[in-house]
């Protein structure tokens, strides 16, 4: 993932390594001499008086440092507002490069200072997006306070699934359907027992449950089913007013704000998006959802900064690497040095697309797995491809600003040369 950048003729080099508390900045000028070291505090006035030092120097200035956690974007951002060049140092580059300069695995601040600015001087560096500046801010948190919420209730629908049903009702995890839909956990929340159910009879059962079920086809005869089962249940006989029960309908409504949560974002973020138009170019190609579309444009930002398909596919992690040393060649795989998110949201929405129908993701598998139907290796590796078709179709309707068009290719329409056709 490091690029080479040159360095403007008779820049100064500042090389800062970032931590939580404290930066180690070495400022280098062009003519040589001695450098320069500070350090500065995690402070407002320790963070515009290196901007205004920096700015007193009166030649263009290129900073680098090496992301640290989120620690380091408000001295970029108030470095970026200065008007100075930001470079960024990957931080495998930068370990390796350590251990080449001076032959061992140990660091400390001050030396990484040194290798970050020694980077900085042969071009080894990333050009820096700041999301604040870049107008990805707000889509990058709603991306991932989705991810963390949806992964909370995940965990949350999974501890109701094996813990807490097999113990108070066992037999309604056969209702359960879809873990988005919120109408079994009213109905959980407020029937957590089969005696809960049983006591009120059939009639007034069915007319409290009426309301909580929801828009189902055959209510009645649903709601009589589950009914049916709470009468045959081998629950543990827990009293309802038991601390286990209460524990029991904590959980549910956890789970229950978890998923009003997460509606919520994802309807800020259509809103938000709706009118954007590389949103609605990716929402029309197979498998992309309106998550998956805000994900995209969270940890990617401008598609077209990407000026080939290679470059974006390299960026997701999705170029293919060989490990090869003399007489030795391992196999080709993929590199997966690339921003994780954006790999699992392609991986997903080629999953997505591979079910629908009409559309060259789904005959593009059809022709990989052909005749090795049974084979999982080889599926496994239809879909790795069907991946990186995604991201490159991603990248093109974005760059172009063309919509998608779900063609089916057959092998049978391609065009053939003349002198290759049968006569």
């Amino acid at each position: 993932m490091t690029r080479m950048h040159s360095t403007p003729a008779g820049a100064v080099l500042v090389a800062i390594d970032m931590s939580k508390h404290r930066q180690e900045v070495l400022i280098e000028r062009p003519e040589g001499g001695r450098r320069r070291r500070l350090t500065v505090m995690a402070t407002k006035a320790d963070y515009d008086g290196l901007a205004e030092q920096l700015v007193a120097i009166g030649r263009p200035i290129v900073v680098g440092f090496e992301a640290t956690g989120n620690y380091h974007r408000t001295l970029a951002h108030r470095l970026l507002s200065a008007g100075f060049e930001l470079r960024l140092i990957s931080s495998v580059a930068l370990a390796r490069t350590r251990e080449a300069l001076h032959n061992g695995w140990d660091k400390n601040d001050p030396k990484d200072a040194q290798v970050i600015l020694h980077m900085l001087r042969i071009g080894a560096t990333q050009r820096y997006v700041d999301p604040l500046a870049a107008g990805i801010n707000d889509l990058q948190e709603l991306s991932k306070t989705h991810e963390a919420i949806s992964k909370a209730k995940t965990q949350t629908w999974h501890r109701l699934l094996t813990h807490y049903l097999p113990l108070y009702f066992p037999e309604i995890a056969r209702f359960a359907g879809n873990s988005r839909s919120d109408w079994f956990l009213a109905l959980l929340e407020r029937f957590p027992t089969p005696a809960s159910i049983t006591v009120l009879g059939p009639d007034g059962f069915s007319a409290e449950a009426w309301t909580l079920v929801g828009r189902k086809v055959s209510k009645a005869r649903l709601i009589n089913d589950i009914y049916a089962t709470a009468t045959a249940s081998i629950a543990l006989p827990v009293p309802l007013d038991s601390a286990a029960i209460t524990m029991f309908r904590m959980v549910i409504a956890e789970a229950r704000s978890l998923i009003h949560q997460r509606d919520q974002i994802e309807a800020i973020a259509h809103a938000m998006l709706a009118e954007h138009r590389d949103y609605q170019l990716l929402r029309m190609v197979p498998g992309i959802g309106p998550i998956n579309a805000l994900t995209i444009l969270a940890e990617a930002g401008d598609l077209r900064r990407f000026s080939h398909h290679r470059q974006f596919l390299k960026f997701c992690g999705l170029d293919l690497a060989t490990c090869q040393s003399g007489t030795f060649r391992g196999r080709t795989k993929l590199s997966k040095y690339g921003n994780a998110r954006l790999r699992r949201t392609f991986w997903m929405a080629a999953q997505v697309a591979a079910r629908q129908r009409d559309n060259s993701f789904r005959d593009k598998l059809g022709r990989y797995t052909a005749g090795h139907a049974d084979d999982a290796d080889r599926r496994r590796k239809a879909m790795t491809a069907l991946t990186a078709k995604m991201a490159r179709v991603a990248h093109a309707v974005v760059k172009t600003g063309t919509e998608y068009r779900p063609f089916l290719e057959r092998p049978a329409a391609r065009w053939k040369a003349p002198s290759l056709q049968v006569p």
